[in-house]
Formats: C-alpha cells, sequence, structure tokens
C-alpha cells in the first residue's frame, strides 16, 4: 500500500534501511554535520616542548639531543638571522636581486631541516635558502642564485637537492615524484619539501600529497604557515582550523606544531622522516610562524595588512629569544658565544659576496647557448650577432 516506503528526511520520525521501517526517537537526529565537523577539527591540537618563556612544558616532546647538537642547532639559527640582515642590507644596496626575508621562521627552517639526513633530498620553495645552504650550497651559489645567474643552478655532484622553486607549491609535485623514485629503489631517505599556507590551497599542492599518499612514498611535506600569503591572511585561505587536516583527504597524517619552538620542530620531523623513511609513506607538517619582514623585497609592505599589535605578539615568541634562554639555563650558551657566531658570520657573506661579484656576468649570447643544446639556424644567426656586439 501507500505506507511500504517513507522518505528519508532529516525531520522524519522514520528512516528507511535495508528495506525495513526503523522507529527513530524524535530527539536524534540521523545526520548531524555538527558533530561531524566537530570531531574532525578536534584532532589536530598544536604539539609544543619550549614555549615562549624558554621552559619545558611537554618533556615527552624534548628530543634526545646532545650538548653539542643543542649548541649547533642555535648557532644555525643565529647565522641564518645574520645571513636574513645582511641579505636585506645587500639587496637594499643593489648587489642582490631576489630575496624572500626569512627573519622568525628559523625554528620552522633550520630546526626542521636538522632533523634530516645528507642524503635525503631537498626540494626548497624560494624562501627555503637557509636550509638549502645548510643542505650543502655553497653560500657563494645561493647569492648568484638570487642574482639570476646560471651559475647559482650548478649544484656540487653529492647536493641531494634541486634549486629553489618560484612557482608556488610546484616543488610538492617534484617531491612527490622524486620520493616515488626512492620508494622503487629501496632507498631508505626521503624527500622533504615547504611551502607556505597560500601554498597549500594550490592545485599543486593536494596532487602531490594524494599521489606521494597512494603510492606510500618516502615524503615529507611542509606547511609553513606564517599567518600570510603575501597580504592574504590565513583564516580567508580555508575554513579548516589547521592546515594540517588538509592530510585527512590524501588518507596521511597530518600534525601541526609550534614553528616558533625548536625541540618540537625537530621532534615532529625526526619521528616524520623515520615513519617516510621505513616505508609508511609520507607525513603532511603544518609550522606555525611569522616572517618579520615582508613576503619579499620586490614591493611588499606589510604595514598595510599587518598591526603593530601582532608583530610585536608574534616576537614575544621569537624562537631565538625562547632556545637562547633554554641553553643559557642549561650552561650551553652566553652572549660572547653568540657574539662571536655573528661575526663569523658576517665575514662568511662578506667573503661569499666578494665571490660572486668576481663571477663573469652573463651575457644575451649566453642566455641563446643555454636555451637550446642544438640551436636552429636562426638562433645561430643572433648568437654571432650579439656575440660581435659583446666583443666590441
Amino acid at each position: 500500500d501507500d505506507t511500504d516506503f517513507i522518505p528519508v528526511t532529516f525531520e522524519s520520525e522514520f528512516l528507511y534501511q535495508r528495506g525495513k521501517c526503523v522507529k527513530m526517537a524524535k530527539k536524534q537526529k540521523a545526520l548531524d554535520f555538527q558533530a561531524i565537523l566537530e570531531q574532525v577539527n578536534a584532532d589536530f591540537p598544536t604539539y609544543q616542548a619550549l614555549d615562549k618563556d624558554g621552559k619545558i612544558v611537554n618533556p615527552d616532546l624534548v628530543p634526545d639531543l646532545s650538548d653539542d647538537e643543542l649548541v649547533e642547532l642555535m648557532t644555525r639559527m643565529v647565522w641564518s638571522r645574520v645571513l636574513d640582515q645582511r641579505s636585506t642590507a645587500l639587496n637594499r644596496q643593489g648587489r642582490l636581486g631576489f630575496f624572500a626575508p626569512t627573519a622568525g621562521q628559523e625554528a620552522s627552517q633550520l630546526a626542521s631541516h636538522f632533523a634530516f639526513e645528507k642524503e635525503d633530498v631537498l626540494l626548497p620553495g624560494y624562501r627555503d635558502v637557509p636550509q638549502l645552504i645548510q643542505h650543502g650550497l655553497p653560500l657563494k651559489e645561493a647569492f648568484l642564485w638570487s642574482r639570476g645567474h646560471v651559475a647559482g643552478n650548478l649544484y656540487p655532484e653529492d647536493l641531494q637537492a634541486l634549486p629553489p622553486q618560484i612557482i608556488i607549491g610546484a616543488q610538492y609535485v617534484q617531491a612527490a615524484g622524486v620520493a616515488l623514485g626512492l620508494k622503487k629503489r629501496n632507498k631508505k631517505n626521503v624527500v622533504f619539501t615547504y611551502t607556505g599556507d597560500g601554498g597549500s590551497s594550490q592545485g599543486d599542492f593536494y596532487e602531490a600529497i594524494n599521489f606521494a599518499g597512494a603510492y606510500h612514498a618516502n615524503a615529507v611535506f611542509y606547511i609553513q604557515n606564517n599567518g600570510f600569503a603575501i597580504s592574504t591572511p590565513r583564516e580567508v585561505q580555508s575554513a579548516a582550523p589547521t592546515l594540517a587536516q588538509k592530510a585527512a583527504a590524501a588518507g596521511i597524517p597530518g600534525i601541526q606544531v609550534d614553528g616558533m619552538d625548536p625541540l618540537a620542530v625537530y621532534t615532529v620531523s625526526k619521528a616524520a622522516r623515520e615513519w617516510a623513511a621505513n616505508g609508511n609513506g609520507p607525513v603532511l607538517i603544518e609550522t606555525l610562524t611569522y616572517r618579520y619582514g615582508p613576503h619579499t623585497l620586490s614591493g611588499d609592505d606589510p604595514t598595510r595588512y599587518r598591526s603593530k599589535d601582532m608583530d610585536s605578539e608574534w616576537q614575544q615568541k621569537d624562537p631565538l629569544v625562547r632556545f637562547r634562554t633554554y641553553l643559557t639555563e642549561k650552561g650551553l650558551w652566553s652572549e660572547e658565544k653568540e657574539e662571536q657566531i655573528i661575526e663569523q658570520t658576517k665575514e662568511e657573506i662578506k667573503a661569499a659576496i666578494a665571490e660572486a661579484d668576481r663571477v663573469p656576468k652573463q651575457k644575451v649570447s649566453d642566455f641563446l647557448k643555454n636555451m637550446f643544446e642544438v640551436q636552429p639556424q636562426n638562433i645561430k644567426e643572433q648568437i654571432a650577432t650579439y656575440e660581435a656586439k659583446e666583443s666590441k
């Protein structure tokens, strides 16, 4: 009769299930989307070991690093801060080309890199030059890359890295391919790569983590969430409370960590590397961090979209300040030691930029020769024309 089938609605007193009508209580919702959303969002806490005052708040996340290793990590972070300052000055002097400031992101960048091996493959974005140098790129080549010189892309044979990617998120797709290659060759090494919060909105981002996840490839993906994609605030990138939870769609682990905390960043990175290296597939790590400077030195003005109060709030979380406090209380750090590292870094930078200055400048004929392995006739004619002009 007409009561053999009762349509299912959210307000119905009946649920049609497996051909039977099952009586349900009126107060119980058949589908509670708010509850589903809250359950998903609750699975991504922020991991922290060292708070902004340099105090341990989670002993379980304190890594098993020796005193020498702790000092070395802090040394690299101080080095990176000085490199940022000097690179900014060199850019303003017209002696350096493209530069994306890194101050504020030292823990996110250097503590994560500290967890990987020399044989692991680094695919950096354009803000990840500090990791690239620590991975083995000579500082001179880094400066040449900034100037757009082809020599800045000629890497030592033992350097497991590609040049910084300018296209937002494209390094993720490349990393997925490299990671699958490592897996197919039964390597215990991994590929690790970085993008920003804006990069997580790119199609390449999802395609990469989905591909790597499907093939259980050896990769660790980082989202360095510094709050802004140029001037676009994080809250309009995604309705998700965390970017780490984007990993769920690819069926891989995602985790959010205090990106101003070098201890937590290292611990999470080390565990993620081991997971990926052992054939379990990739991990997505979101680091909550902040860049003190502009997006790049190519015209961005952060005062137009960030307040002084916001800057001040994040400066109180400074990764160098909290790590300095922690190491000083352990008797491993001093003002004198830091000043010595600062001066050594300045000298290193001074020597490298002088070395880069001595590299012959590129010519138009060089661009044409580099573009074509086998030059067609019209390009040969252009090369001859420019070489004649350049020889005068």
